[in-house]
């Protein structure tokens, strides 16, 4: 029987690890997107609806990032002038939050699509595709669609599958993030960073990624947010965006955290912690300061997610 419907998630994503600008991220268990992709007459893309985003986001196939993804998708398989398609997008993530809001919603849409078609192409021959979607919002690079399309920690040296390498997940790790009601557009983050960096700024940020790496093989947590928290090209470029960063740190670290990052380009931040009972101490601490100020903020608590987007309805 043909499938006519198919229903994808994929998770929120946390890009960089606070030292690892573009090259490391990882998936968080919730929240997410949800893409749903049903047959339709007419050959190609279209969007239907877009459910969850206070009609922000485009219906525009060129401007959304679910729509070129979908269509790549097809495009990759050479059926874009034979097959329609048509996109419900329901959004479970909060747009320049941080979260891989964009990201999520291509990868959920490529998943949905190849189930829709049953499956023709594997996670790593949807990347291209979900790149294609995230390349509209953000740029062409796998900070987020890694982690979002394969689950885990990843480091990403490059943009072809083969370039995109797991990292151990410390049995311990739980995080707990908090996103306050103020939008930081990607674009406007990448604007602030320099064009400009020291050399011996460059050997000190290798020096912790190497080290974060290290901690994550040993399933050392403490080290790990050491390593994270290490940050001296973007976090300082960024700090401004971020209200009240130095107090939601300290605030999270008397509670147990073990460090505070910001989550991609913000305003989420992230706190590391080893314990759940710690990251709900930790996410409570964040949400009040925030509350303080005036400022509305969702804290949560999240482990890691192992297997990144996923279908979880055919029809």
């Amino acid at each position: 029987m043909e499938i006519t419907r198919a229903e994808a998630f994929a998770p929120a994503t946390m890009a960089n690890l606070g030292v690892g600008f573009d090259v490391l991220g990882l998936a968080f268990a919730q929240p997410g997107d949800i893409v749903r992709a049903e047959r339709s007459e007419r050959p190609g893309v279209t969007i239907s609806a877009i459910i969850g985003d206070d009609g922000k986001l485009p219906l525009e196939l060129e401007r959304n990032t679910a729509g070129v993804a979908a269509r790549s998708v097809l495009r990759l398989l050479g059926v874009e002038d034979t097959i329609g398609v048509s996109l419900t997008i329901i959004k479970g993530l909060p747009r320049a939050s941080g979260l891989g809001s964009s990201a999520a919603s291509a990868v959920a849409a490529a998943v949905a699509v190849n189930a829709l078609l049953g499956d023709p192409l594997t996670r790593a021959e949807l990347l291209p595709a979900c790149l294609d979607g995230e390349a509209v919002a953000s740029g062409y690079h796998p900070d987020n669609i890694a982690p979002c399309l394969f689950g885990g920690i990843t480091l990403a040296y490059g943009i072809e599958a083969h370039q995109i390498v797991s990292l151990p997940i410390p049995e311990r790790l739980i995080l707990a993030t908090v996103t306050p009601a103020v939008e930081v557009p990607t674009k406007e983050a990448r604007a602030v960073l320099p064009t400009h960096v020291p050399m011996q700024t460059v050997v000190v940020q290798t020096a912790q990624i190497a080290r974060l790496i290290d901690a994550l093989h040993r399933r050392d947590v403490p080290a790990m947010a050491a390593a994270m928290e290490a940050d001296r090209i973007i976090e300082p470029a960024r700090l401004h965006l971020m209200p009240h960063l130095a107090e939601v740190r300290s605030a999270a670290k008397a509670a147990g955290a073990h460090g505070v990052v910001i989550s991609g380009a913000g305003p989420t931040l992230c706190a590391i912690c080893d314990c759940y009972e710690t990251a709900v101490r930790a996410a409570d601490a964040m949400v009040k300061v925030y509350l303080s100020y005036g400022i509305e903020a969702v804290g949560r608590c999240v482990p890691i997610s192992t297997e990144g987007a996923r279908v979880y309805a055919l029809a």
